[in-house]
């Protein structure tokens, strides 16, 4: 049974002999009250701020005060609920147009008060004549890519139009209508739960065209003995329509490179400052998803770059693209035959086991989660493993197998007794290491006790703000503040990333849970809405997490908070979040309230909505550890 303090209105009470099945019943009462407000009649807009960019399809949000609870309020001549502070959120429909003013009018018995206030489309092109979107142009900017490789130009332009970009040789290339559908934004993607948003139309703006290899002879350019470069800087777009006809410089740096892909190494610290995470994130392309963690120190060939992304040829047939800051110059990698593995050793470590892979060089790698422990993947790598050494006082790791899975590819697969706590990995010398945490020792009667948590309130900077100007920063250091008086009434040892209202950037909040060997990291957030989603029919509470052994912690702080805050439950979500990003813990991200809606911002205000919150995340982390407290694997 789990005997924890909860803090109501300021007073500590003890709460007793409650299972958690028994919390999971019990039903949540509604949010506290809306105090009321009254005052002059002056309506408002607080989001979005006036003249700024709303990237919107055909509606958005606006949010707001009006100065009395008791007024009628109008915005773009339909009636909009305010709440009884005079807060009020709307949802209206935009004109076809780039800028646009809406009215806002307020009423109270014989009283009114007028506003207007103006929006400008982001990305919006007034579609008459050669029109063409100049932030449309991809890609701009320095690119270097393989010689003979093709690559791709797209632009947005008037429908139906002549388009073509001709060269400072005179070559002209022509550009092809794109026939697939507009993209759904990713905000509608990721947040609105309409289906019907998702519903897309062939416009006949966008235009692609290829600059191939065959362009190196015919566009004029001048190869050298190891590259050929073709500066486009002022190669021009032409955009013809009838009698109408727009010309705008396209600037792009092409560089062809004629020798092998590059030996490089990653290094997100060259200087040696500190201050990094000492880890380079890969994607399968350019501004994608996290995929690899790769560890500073790695060597491994580049062979593209396009703007601020390298592309590195990790093995025949796998790619990753890597910010360009974080690649290097090998000194020394004269051999291009892939690394040789030699035999893998196993070590007990302070709460784990460390995993040694000899290499000839350190070679890029990926780590992929399995439902027995982990499958880690060598690139460019051949196996020369002759056995594997397990340990006298190791147990953790109950069998290690690999296999050649390609000519330059090899898995190994570490299967685990216990479910993954967490994983890190580090380059030493040209071994590469891993160390597997394996989870703590837990007091099923005190599961906090002796526990080392870090409690991460969210912003600033940056943040969103409500309609009558609570800010999250604000709201999530009230409501971090409750969750540690919370744990450390039950035992745990509590650490917040910030005390008070400074700034303070994502990465030393991750240092900081590092520094201390934090337990479990929960970053406390709570929710705003991209431009164009519609916040009354996706508003909710929702838990972010990234890697796979922490999807059990967000499931159950998730139904702890949609419990005893009683919002729609938007469920648990993978992020690639920096605060649950890291691997040596369990990390996850809560979004429990939305500052945007009148009511939740205002629960945010009281004691009483900040304890809810607050009480949904300890009941959730208890759980949690109750349930990795017992033998075997705790299910996802």
């Amino acid at each position: 049974m789990t005997i924890f303090k909860r803090l109501i209105g300021g007073v500590s009470v003890l709460l007793a002999g409650l299972t958690t099945s028994s919390l999971a019943q019990r039903p949540a009462a509604p949010l506290p009250p809306v105090p009321p407000v009254h005052g002059p009649l002056k309506p408002q807009v607080v989001y979005p701020a006036a003249g700024s960019l709303v990237d919107a399809g055909d509606s958005t949000f606006l949010f707001g005060t009006v100065g009395d609870g008791d007024a009628l309020l109008t915005v773009a001549g339909q009636p909009v609920a305010v709440a009884a502070n005079g807060a009020w959120l709307a949802w209206i429909a935009i004109p076809p147009d780039s800028s646009f003013l809406v009215r806002l009018v307020a009423r109270r018995g014989a009283d009114s008060a007028t506003s207007l206030h103006r929006i400008v489309r982001a990305g919006w092109v007034r579609e008459t004549g050669a029109w063409v979107d100049r932030a449309s142009l991809t890609p701009t900017g320095e690119v270097w890519m393989p010689n003979g490789e093709p690559l791709a130009l797209t632009v947005r332009a008037a429908p139906g139009a002549t388009v073509r970009l001709v060269l400072p040789s005179g070559v002209a290339l022509r550009f092809a209508a794109d026939s697939i559908p507009d993209p759904v934004s990713e905000g509608v993607r990721n947040f609105d739960r309409d289906d019907r948003k998702l519903a897309r139309a062939v416009r006949g703006d966008r235009y692609v065209a290829t600059l191939g290899g065959a362009l190196n002879a015919q566009g004029g350019l001048e190869p050298s003995p190891s590259r050929a470069r073709t500066k486009i800087r002022t190669a021009v777009l032409v955009v013809a329509l009838g009698r109408d006809t727009t010309r705008i410089p396209w600037p792009l740096t092409v560089a062809r490179a004629t020798s092998p892909p590059r030996a490089v190494v990653l290094d997100d610290d060259p200087r040696h400052l500190g201050g990094t995470d000492r880890l380079t994130i890969g994607r399968a392309y350019p501004g994608g998803t996290y995929t690899w963690f790769l560890p500073q120190g790695t060597r491994t060939f580049a062979d593209m770059r396009i703007g601020d992304q390298v592309r590195l040829r990790l093995s025949r047939d796998a790619i990753a693209w890597v910010p360009a800051a974080d690649v290097h110059r090998a000194s020394a990698m004269d051999d291009p035959r892939p690394a040789i593995i030699g035999s893998p050793v196993l070590t007990t470590i302070d709460g784990g086991t460390q995993l040694r892979i000899p290499l000839t060089r350190p070679v890029p790698a990926s780590v992929e989660e399995t439902a027995d422990g982990l499958d880690i993947t060598l690139y460019d790598a051949v196996s020369n493993a002759n056995w594997t050494r397990y340990g006298a006082d190791q147990h953790f790791v109950s069998a290690l197998g690999w296999r050649q899975v390609a000519e330059d590819r090899v898995r190994l697969s570490v299967s685990l007794d216990r479910a993954l706590w967490g994983w890190r990995s580090h380059v030493d010398g040209t071994d590469l290491v891993y160390d597997f945490r394996e989870p703590p020792h837990i007091d099923t009667s005190h599961p906090l006790a002796g526990r080392r948590i870090v409690i991460d309130p969210g912003h600033p900077p940056e943040g969103a703000c409500g309609p009558t100007g609570l800010c999250e920063a604000e709201a999530n250091l009230a409501v971090a503040r409750m969750v540690r008086d919370q744990l450390v009434a039950a035992g745990a040892t509590v650490i917040l990333t910030r005390q008070g209202m400074e700034d303070v950037g994502l990465w030393p909040r991750v240092a900081l849970a590092d520094s201390v060997d934090a337990e479990l990291l929960v970053s406390i957030h709570n929710n705003a809405l991209p431009d164009g989603v519609n916040p009354f029919t996706n508003s909710g509470t929702s838990t972010f997490f990234n890697h796979p052994h922490s999807l059990p912690l967000a499931r159950a702080v998730q139904e702890r908070l949609v419990a005893n805050l009683g919002l729609r439950d938007l469920g648990v979500a993978r992020g690639d979040l920096a605060l649950v990003r890291p691997t040596w813990y369990p990390a996850i991200l809560t979004e429990g309230l939305f500052m945007m809606v009148p009511e939740q911002e205002s629960a945010l205000r009281t004691v009483d909505g900040r304890q809810r919150y607050a009480a949904g995340v300890t009941e959730g982390i208890t759980a949690f550890l109750q349930r990795a407290a017992r033998p075997g694997r705790t299910p996802p």
